[in-house]
């Protein structure tokens, strides 16, 4: 990472997550330069999202509000509830959807939250990133609802090529009558 910092060839470093469970995670992105970190998971780029003026958007968040615009989708005054705080997904979108020109309310859930469906079924915007297949179901989610999976899942399917095929976080099929839109997975996001 220091030899790719001191290069001056390189412009952007972007870390695979992730790491092997031997290679301290933290220290590997904190030795990132902040003016190389593309995916804005250094502590200088994230403080610098917090703060409204970002030099790098981690993608995902990113391409989440990109979705949003295209799809005409202003989440202004919405009730946006996270299910996931990482720092690669939960905690960037929820700043980025705090911010003055967004202004949605934003509820960050997680494994430890009491009566997680409480939180999501007022959800006008829900947005699963909580690692855990068909983790939401339709008893969960509001009628109307703009629902965005993030996870990506290996599920069992043993009539599968490879055994298993990929799922979201979200019981696709469960919550599709209710919401008005809703992410597939695969497909949706991870192309974003």
């Amino acid at each position: 990472v220091y030899d790719l910092n001191a290069n001056p060839s390189v412009d952007g470093i972007l870390v695979q997550l992730p790491l092997p469970d031997h290679i301290d995670e933290r220290a590997v992105i904190d030795a990132v330069d902040p003016s190389k970190d593309v995916d804005g998971f250094h502590p200088e780029n994230l403080g610098r999202l917090m703060r409204g003026n970002p030099r790098y958007v981690p993608a995902t968040p990113y391409g989440i509000m990109e979705m949003l615009s295209r799809c005409d989708i202003d989440p202004e005054g919405m009730d946006a509830v996270i299910v996931g705080r990482s720092n690669i997904v939960g905690k960037p979108l929820a700043n980025l959807l705090l911010q003055r020109s967004v202004s949605a309310t934003v509820t960050v859930c997680h494994s430890r939250t009491r009566d997680l469906a409480a939180h999501t079924r007022r959800a006008d915007l829900l947005v699963a990133a909580a690692g855990q297949a068909a983790f939401i179901d339709g008893t969960m989610v509001k009628e109307g609802a703009v629902v965005i999976d993030v996870g990506i899942n290996r599920v069992d399917a043993p009539s599968a090529e490879r055994g298993y095929r990929l799922g979201g976080d979200v019981d696709f099929e469960d919550v599709r009558p209710k919401a008005s839109r809703i992410t597939p997975v695969p497909g949706g996001v991870g192309l974003m």
